[in-house]
């Protein structure tokens, strides 16, 4: 066969391929769901992240991540969801566009009176400030910044500063909203229920031990990062046996590494049989930009799925 034909015939197979008869340019989505909020009735949203390909083919099932943002992006649920976008997976995939195979769900927790000081920080916040997806290419990532202090060994310490739940008025105070923005979430899209995993930074780290403890069979894997969980948490989530990965940062002095081992330390008497810890020794309380910014975790999450 002569090399003319050699090369029609390959024209067609490509042509006919299905790889070439849809499109492979199907953009990822960022929408906002309106809820009304159990704990105070007033109207909010939340995003929700439909990665890219999502809508090529109606009977794909897409694994879902629930993240649970930090103290510093509280707010109304409206005007002032944008501060969501400072850091996490959704900052990952729609800022940064990085293609995370998830649909991922972002709610903002109520500012619970964080802002009655004048001074603030929550009243000098500015959204133009914030990060946003950009026309072409991408913002600049946040960096750590130096830190003055070096690094050091931690021991074990069971006397928490905090409850069972971590700090004052965190995420167990919208329990019901976190639960319906699930539920709505797996009715209205296409979603693996069997890979629902949950993630969450500082008081979002303490949000996700309390979730996963509470609901345990919900999630297919947990990632806490610089969020410790109590041991009074830890029965349930070692009795479903769920996979938890969590991080802390060896030169935070806002979350501190000694807090983790008696949670963790739980875990393991009580027979958990899946549990990573990373202590990243270089980083302070931003340990997270690490975490997110790599691919180690997603991977992680995605190798799991409920029985």
């Amino acid at each position: 066969m002569n090399r003319l034909k050699l090369l029609v015939i390959g024209i067609i197979i490509l042509v006919s391929s299905p790889v070439f008869t849809q499109s492979t340019d199907h953009q990822p989505e960022l929408k906002r769901i309106g809820y009304t909020s159990h704990f105070d009735q007033t109207y909010r949203e939340y995003y929700v992240y439909l990665p890219k390909g999502y809508n090529q083919n109606s009977k794909v099932k897409w694994p879902v991540i629930l993240f649970l943002h930090g103290n510093g992006e509280r707010g109304n649920g409206t005007t002032e969801l944008p501060f969501t976008m400072a850091h996490g997976p959704i900052y990952e995939a729609w800022v940064q566009k990085r293609d995370l195979p998830f649909i991922i769900i972002q709610p903002q927790l109520h500012i619970h009176g964080f802002n009655k000081d004048p001074n603030s920080y929550f009243n000098k916040r500015k959204l133009e400030d914030y990060p946003k997806r950009l026309a072409q290419g991408t913002p600049p990532r946040t960096q750590q910044g130096q830190i003055d202090y070096e690094m050091n060994g931690s021991l074990s310490n069971d006397n928490y500063p905090y409850t069972a739940y971590g700090p004052p008025m965190g995420w167990e105070t919208v329990e019901q909203d976190l639960l319906d923005m699930l539920t709505t979430v797996q009715e209205k899209y296409h979603v693996d229920q069997k890979k629902v995993y949950l993630t969450g930074l500082s008081y979002g780290g303490f949000g996700t031990w309390y979730m996963a403890s509470k609901h345990p069979k919900l999630f297919a894997a947990i990632n806490p990062i610089v969020g410790w969980g109590h041991v009074d948490l830890m029965p349930s989530i070692a009795s479903h046996q769920i996979p938890v990965w969590c991080f802390a940062g060896g030169r935070d002095n806002t979350i501190k590494v000694e807090y983790f081992y008696p949670g963790l330390n739980q875990l393991e008497r009580l027979g958990h049989q899946n549990l990573r810890f990373t202590i990243e020794g270089d980083m302070g309380h931003l340990t997270w930009l690490r975490t997110y910014a790599g691919d180690d975790l997603y991977h992680w999450f995605l190798q799991h799925q409920l029985k």
